[in-house]
């Protein structure tokens, strides 16, 4: 598969990518969602969260406020990578997960 973006710009494949990523924001070099879901579906969001992130070496920020969690991932100084936007198409998939349940 890399044959077939080998004539493209690394940040032109992550933009790509990005635009499959509903409901993700690009600030600078960073990517943000908020998703309306309660306090059971929060804990259970960041459970999963953390395991993924954890076997990326990342650390997405997650905060709560009101009924709402919001999840940021990338760093404002340094280009998003190629795994952070994985973990935040894993993000969308414990997302979509812990809302089905």
């Amino acid at each position: 598969m890399r044959a077939l973006f080998s004539s493209r710009s690394k940040h032109d494949y992550l933009s790509d990518a990005l635009t499959l990523l509903t409901g993700w924001v690009r600030e600078g070099e960073q990517i943000r969602r908020t998703l309306a879901i309660d306090d059971t579906q929060h804990a259970a969001l960041t459970e999963r969260v953390k395991v993924v992130a954890d076997s990326l070496h990342l650390r997405p920020e997650i905060s709560r406020r009101a009924d709402q969690t919001q999840i940021r991932v990338g760093h404002g100084n340094t280009p998003l990578t190629e795994g952070e936007v994985l973990l935040a198409a894993r993000i969308e998939d414990a997302y979509r997960a812990v809302t089905q349940s």
